[in-house]
Order: structure tokens, then C-alpha cells, then sequence
């Protein structure tokens, strides 16, 4: 993402222009706007006019339309597939990263003068990488939605992680940033079982096939050169993977692809995971070879971390809080060491709502709390989404039992208060 142009006093009020260049700058947006807010971007609308016979004409025209927020869709790229029937690509082909696939379509009334569109009239922006965008928050920017800006226009990003889960015959292709885990393509190879062909040689052939329809689609769906890219991940059950990562180098080695068998040699990292499925990549970012070449990364962090949470609530219950209500009352207490929180809690319709969670992220990194925003497209943030989107490892024990019987203790004595100074106050009329 580029910052093209930014002002924003002190009071949260202004506006930021952005302009988008791949699937993970889609993602920021879909975070940074919500509802409620104007945005301004290229359109194309189709304008009807009368000629002077009085014929209508209709033309399509380009033009910038600002509107008010009513609705903000995303979708990510879907993952073709390949089957042993489908026509292998040329043996030239190289790597390159995936094309911006990823679809934002922001809705709302025109807010602005325009002599194409009346105010008012609804429209559907369809946000496009490399336009530019202006986003303005009528109730202002808050300190959530300015980090993520400035998070989203760091240079030098893309994807950091290319894996390929296997199993025999199958294979999913996968590409890991710092906010986004794409499955960029599938492939499906019939396989027979060993004993059910004489010599093994039907079996030998079958995978002969998958190795070589694997390859190609490693090359096309795996950008090895990126310089961004700093892992090469080959995880299977068993010791599939093994023979994938031979068959690769054998192939590589035999086309003289010498920039292939580098990357290869240099790094790729070899993990055992417990099914050939997708996610099984929170066991890839959970394993230790993993765990020691990505540890900075934004991703790893979130699976080290999660993984931190339930061992805690494993042995010792009273240090791992979850859900909104659980862990406001553990921040009320400066207990929290830890705040896990997904970014889908800041996409909230509701602006008090969203509010109420900055506050809270704000509230725990003045008390020197560490603060995770899990993103809502890897596997540990939607694992986060399933205990609520929040939780929180505490720096004491605190039984939740205790903790509200003080709190109702409170309520009940704020009342009684309450009640003796309404009473007072009548005595002296």
C-alpha cells in the first residue's frame, strides 16, 4: 500500500488517501473503512441522455464518486484446481507472484455534488489496485484505525511463507503474508494403493505423474525468487513430503533450473503435519524449525501466542481469560500480560461497540500489556473468532468466580449509595 496523501489533526478529524497494489492492501481497506465513513474512488457509472430528437442515449463514464458507507464486501481469491487429466504448462514456465485476485466492494449513497449522479443515489464502488482511494471517518480516526495505515504502508511486504500441505496424489498451494493465508491452487492425482498393482510399478507411475504436475504448478503458484519470500515450507503426513521435495530438486536439477534448486536447497524447511489439509499450517507455524526462521514475523507471533493461551488455560485456568465481558473485568485489574484480539471485533456495525475495544487496546498498552491483533484470514485468528475474538493471558491468577462476586458486591453497594443520597436529599426539601 502507498500513502499517497494523509492529514489528520489531534482531534482524530481528516482524511487519508491510499492506493492499494495487491490482495493483502484489499484486506487493510477491508479493516481501515467502516461504516458511516465517505469514501472517495475512481467509477465507472452508465449515464442515460436525451438527444435532441428526443432519443435516449446511453454511455458509460468514468468519474470519481464519493459516497457515505452503508456496506463493505471483501472476497479473497479462490484456489483452482488440477487434475491428473489437465494439460501440464510449459516446461519454460517461471515463477511469479499470484495477480491481484482479491475483490472489495464498498456501498452507499453519493455524498457529494456531481453532475453525472444525483446526491443520494446509491452506489457500488468496485475498488481496483493501483486507484487511489480517500477515506474520510466522519466520527474521526481512532489510534486502531491509524496503526493499521500505517501498518498497511510499510515497504517491502508480500508473502513471506510458500507452502505446499501433501498428501499422495494431493497438494494445496499456499502463500503466507503478514495479515492474509491465500490458497492459491489445488491438484488431485488418483493414486492406487501399492499391493493392488503387481511390481508396484502402476503405483510408481501414478506418482511419477503427481510429482510432475506438482512441479509445474510449484513454479507458476510459488514466487521462489521474491526476495520477501523467506521459507519454502513442503509439510505432509508420513514421509510424503520427503519424496516431494526429491522429486523437486531431481526435476529442477534436470532443466538446469539453477535459481529453483537454490531457493530449494536454502529454504525450504520440512514439517510433519497430522493431515494432508490446509490447517494443518497452525502446526507448520507451531513447529520449531518454523518457530526459529519466522519468529519476528507477524504470523508466527500470532500461533506462538495462541498456543501460549490454551497450554495456560490447560494448566492453570485462572491465567487465561477469554471473552469481552471476562477479559474487561481482568483489564480493570492491570492482570493482563497479554491481550489476544481479532481484527473481525473492529469491523463492528455498531461504532460504540468498536469504541469500547479500542479503549480496551488502549487501557492494556498503557498499563505495559503486549496487544496481538490476530487477522481474521489465518488459521489462528479464526480459531481466535471461535473463543469470542478476544482472550487474554494474565500476569497473576484470578478467579473469574471471585472477581465477579466483587464486581456484583460493587453494583449492589453503588445502589445502597445511591438510594441513601436520594433519601437525603429528600430530608432536606
Amino acid at each position: 500500500m502507498k500513502l499517497i496523501g494523509k492529514f489528520v489533526d489531534k482531534n482524530g478529524t481528516g482524511y487519508v488517501n491510499l492506493r492499494p497494489e495487491d490482495d493483502e492492501d484489499m484486506w487493510h481497506l477491508y479493516n481501515i473503512i467502516q461504516q458511516g465513513d465517505l469514501v472517495r474512488a475512481p467509477a465507472i457509472r452508465r449515464i442515460q441522455s436525451v438527444s435532441a430528437t428526443g432519443s435516449t442515449e446511453s454511455h458509460r463514464v468514468k468519474l470519481n464518486l464519493t459516497i457515505q458507507v452503508s456496506r463493505v464486501e471483501f472476497s479473497s481469491s479462490g484456489a483452482p484446481s488440477s487434475s491428473a487429466d489437465q494439460t501440464s504448462s510449459p516446461a519454460g514456465s517461471s515463477s511469479a507472484a499470484p495477480t491481484t485476485t482479491s475483490a472489495l466492494h464498498i456501498s452507499g449513497p453519493v455524498a457529494s455534488e456531481n453532475r453525472h449522479v444525483k446526491m443520494g443515489a446509491f452506489h457500488t464502488l468496485d475498488i481496483e489496485s493501483n486507484r487511489d482511494i480517500r477515506i474520510e471517518k466522519v466520527d474521526g480516526w481512532d489510534s486502531v484505525a491509524l496503526a493499521r495505515v500505517e501498518e498497511a504502508c510499510v515497504p517491502g511486504r508480500g508473502a513471506e511463507v510458500g507452502a505446499v500441505v501433501c498428501g499422495e496424489g494431493t497438494a494445496a498451494f499456499c502463500l503466507l503474508s503478514q495479515h492474509m493465508t491465500l490458497v492459491t491452487h489445488r491438484i488431485s492425482v488418483p493414486i492406487p494403493r501399492k499391493a493392488s498393482a503387481p511390481g508396484t510399478s502402476q503405483y510408481e507411475k501414478a506418482m511419477a505423474k503427481f510429482y510432475a504436475i506438482l512441479y509445474e504448478a510449484f513454479v507458476r503458484h510459488i514466487p521462489y525468487m521474491s526476495p520477501s519470500l523467506r521459507a519454502i515450507v513442503f509439510a505432509s503426513p508420513g514421509w510424503v513430503r520427503e519424496g516431494v521435495f526429491n522429486a523437486m530438486i531431481t526435476e529442477a536439477g534436470r532443466r538446469g533450473d539453477k535459481t529453483l534448486t537454490k531457493a530449494l536447497r536454502e529454504k525450504t524447511v520440512k514439517v510433519h503435519v497430522s493431515s494432508a489439509h490446509v490447517h494443518s499450517l497452525v502446526e507448520v507455524l507451531k513447529s520449531p524449525e518454523i518457530v526459529a526462521q519466522l519468529k519476528e514475523t507477524k504470523f508466527a507471533r500470532e500461533g506462538i501466542v495462541l498456543d501460549k493461551f490454551f497450554k495456560m488455560l490447560g494448566v492453570d485456568e485462572m491465567r487465561a481469560w477469554y471473552g469481552p465481558d471476562h477479559v474487561r473485568l481482568a483489564a480493570d485489574r492491570g492482570a493482563i500480560g497479554t491481550l489476544l484480539i481479532s481484527d473481525e471485533l473492529f469491523r463492528a456495525s455498531d461504532p460504540k461497540l468498536r469504541k469500547t475495544y479500542v479503549e480496551l487496546v488502549e487501557g492494556v498498552q498503557q498499563k505495559g500489556a503486549e496487544v496481538v491483533m490476530f487477522s481474521s484470514m489465518h488459521e489462528s485468528g479464526q480459531q481466535l473468532n471461535q473463543l469470542t475474538g478476544i482472550a487474554a493471558i494474565l500476569t497473576f491468577p484470578l478467579d473469574v468466580e471471585v472477581v465477579e462476586a466483587e464486581e456484583r458486591e460493587a453494583r449492589e453497594e453503588e445502589r445502597r449509595q445511591q438510594e441513601t443520597e436520594t433519601l437525603d436529599g429528600g430530608g432536606v426539601g
